[in-house]
């Protein structure tokens, strides 16, 4: 009998293509540097940023002073910009996403987050609307652990004070967290309401075969 509903956060309950988007080619474009030089020093810092040992700031200027162009204004350019979208991102939470959570726990299910985070996700995420619907909050930069580490979904577990088999886990399938999710013994749900709205090279999971597919938040009602 599943008692608990464990979700992700982007491209799940949120996403990350409405509005504003800035990602990678745009940072790299306000600076005037080749993308791959870019990218490559970015990510070079996104463990640190999702385990919560740099803040976005703090990994920006780590990237910027590699590649030889930090400046205090850059670091303000690259987190204000982040900001900005993501603001946009949290202004736009559907309201199908809110009304899945109330109707979840109306029914006595309870309601988990799992997500990998930066510091700036991280908090808008504790001032959106979806936060309060939670009963237990799993996420990266504050764990200092990130999916798919099983470890995670432990914690989780033993917040909820259940077993793997009376969870369902929802995420659109980024970080093979499905995966790990059910290696663990959870009942692994891929969402796809929001796959057609992602673009290349930033799609964050194709769909898997592997697992049943939501295509409407109520869809997932029907797996409990």
């Amino acid at each position: 009998m599943i008692k608990a509903a464990i979700f992700d956060m982007f491209e799940t309950l949120v996403t990350l293509f409405v509005g504003r988007t800035y990602f990678s080619e745009n940072i790299a474009q306000d600076l005037g540097l080749p993308l791959e030089d870019f990218r490559k020093a970015w990510h070079e810092t996104e463990k640190d940023r999702t385990l919560g040992k740099l803040t976005m700031a703090e990994g920006a200027a780590l990237t910027l002073k590699k590649l030889s162009i930090y400046s205090e204004d850059n670091v303000k350019l690259i987190c204000q910009k982040r900001l900005d979208a993501l603001g946009d991102t949290f202004a736009a939470i559907p309201s199908e996403s809110i009304k899945l959570l109330q109707d979840l726990r109306q029914k006595g299910i309870k309601t988990g987050l799992i997500t990998n985070t930066f510091s700036d996700e991280r908090d808008l995420i504790l001032k959106s609307p979806l936060y309060p619907l939670f009963d237990v909050t799993m996420i990266s930069y504050e764990q200092g652990l990130s999916k798919p580490d099983p470890a995670i979904y432990q914690r989780m577990l033993d917040a909820l004070k259940l077993n793997p088999e009376e969870c369902l886990y929802v995420g659109d399938g980024g970080s093979r967290e499905l995966y790990a999710a059910q290696a663990l013994g959870m009942k692994a749900i891929q969402c796809t309401w929001f796959h057609k709205l992602a673009f290349e090279p930033h799609i964050p999971c194709p769909l898997l075969d592997e697992f049943p597919h939501a295509d409407h938040q109520t869809d997932i009602l029907k797996f409990l």
